[in-house]
């Protein structure tokens, strides 16, 4: 009844309306990169559809909007929206005090509730969520869940959700593509060897009879992996195919599920140490004007760190029981 396709198909709408929000502005650029992201989601159905029926013809065009997007990117630039006063937004915080946590609150709790539950809910003999990621299909619901809550908590017009969510990716701008193409990046390289390349090089570094070198091996691999690439998805298949499959899980035992939780973890502490990650360390720091564009990454140090060294202990302990 539900499935990852319409939840894809409102957020081209979405997209779809702030491209138009930006021709409005004569933002040509911004314009142009949302409209044909809208585009890409919207068709993205009929594109897989097509390739599977060996026409090659909406892949190609769908690969030709990706490289237009990043000439597009070039020519997008962070400039000032309007947005409500200062006293305005400081008297609404005022009044609303920690009620403006629960709609940020229920996107977690519930994409949990629907992965736990949701395969499990059937009308009629139908089952309510379809095809697709179960916890894709519940973060994108909750967002929807938590976006129908923060116009109730705050009051405000079903509009100004739509003009703050399209300030907000307007003043991200590019940056905000980053974790899918990072992702999608990661899948490249996995498709492409490199794994293979990793596990090879790593082989011969390390002695892979140890199984303490192969566990910082990978949980340090990951972190660097991330670090050069901004995101822990891309060098999640990389680093796995490499080394956590091959020696660690095949050659050593590990537990495949807590190999990988962990794994992905400890990745994220290279999230927090690195540039690359645009849109979780850079984009912060320029919305809050701060001086310094790497004091996010600065205060997030003391955390990474002793967060890394504690992952790599319990990947050791955990996955090998």
């Amino acid at each position: 009844m539900l499935s990852i396709e319409h939840l894809y198909l409102l957020l081209a709408l979405f997209l779809f309306y702030a491209g138009v929000r930006n021709l409005r502005d004569r933002r040509f650029a911004h314009a142009a990169f949302w409209i044909l992201i809208a585009l890409l989601f919207g068709a993205a159905k009929f594109v897989l559809e097509a390739s599977k029926a060996g026409d090659r013809l909406p892949a190609q065009l769908a690969g030709a909007g990706v490289i237009a997007l990043a000439l597009l990117a070039t020519r997008m630039r962070r400039e000032h929206l309007d947005e409500a006063p200062h006293a305005q937004r400081l008297a609404s915080a005022l009044r609303l005090g920690h009620r403006l946590f629960v709609p940020a609150l229920i996107i977690p709790a519930v994409t949990i509730l629907i992965v736990l539950f949701g395969p499990k809910l059937v009308i009629g003999g139908t089952p309510v969520f379809g095809e697709g990621s179960i916890t894709l299909i519940g973060l994108a619901l909750a967002c929807v869940i938590a976006t129908v809550a923060a116009i109730a908590v705050t009051r405000e017009r079903p509009a100004a959700a739509l003009g703050e969510g399209r300030r907000l990716l307007d003043t991200m701008g590019w940056a905000a593509l980053l974790p899918l193409v990072l992702a999608t990046l990661g899948g490249v390289f996995a498709a492409s060897g490199v794994g293979e390349a990793v596990a090879s090089i790593v082989s011969m570094l390390i002695p892979s009879d140890s199984r303490l070198a192969c566990v910082l091996a990978y949980g340090l691999g990951m972190v660097l992996f991330t670090v050069i690439m901004g995101n822990a998805f891309a060098a999640f298949p990389v680093m796995t195919a490499g080394i956590g499959l091959p020696l660690l899980v095949e050659q050593h035992g590990a537990a495949p599920a807590i190999l990988g939780s962990i794994g992905m973890l400890t990745g994220y502490c290279g999230t927090l140490m690195t540039p690359m990650a645009a849109n979780f360390n850079l984009v912060p720091a320029a919305l809050l004007e701060l001086d310094d564009p790497n004091a996010v990454i600065r205060a997030q140090l003391p955390t990474a760190i002793p967060l890394l060294l504690v992952n790599l202990a319990l990947m050791y302990w955990l996955a090998f029981r």
